[in-house]
């Protein structure tokens, strides 16, 4: 069995599958992926592969420069996003 490059949170599976979430923010750790990447997609939780993705691009942000457009991409709002990112600090 081949490893997963990287993870998801469960109940964002769905929204991947359905185009809802279009983006992800990664911290400096997940910082090495590039524009072309294909990546074997992991639930969080358990690891367990469900799909692969293709990396269109990569854009280095800050929490304060983040807008509108990019919690629509997540999928989330505002103040989820905000305790996720803390989370992952």
């Amino acid at each position: 069995m081949q490893p997963n490059d990287i993870t998801f949170y469960q109940r964002f599976e769905a929204d991947i599958f359905a185009g809802r979430k279009t983006i992800t923010i990664r911290d400096k750790s997940e910082s090495h992926f590039k524009t072309g990447d294909i990546l074997r997609v992991g639930r969080f939780e358990d690891n367990q592969y469900f799909c692969t993705i293709e990396v269109l691009s990569v854009l280095s942000i800050t929490l304060d420069k983040l807008i509108g457009q990019h919690y629509k991409q997540e999928n989330i709002v505002l103040v989820e996003l905000k305790t996720i990112w803390e989370f992952i600090q």
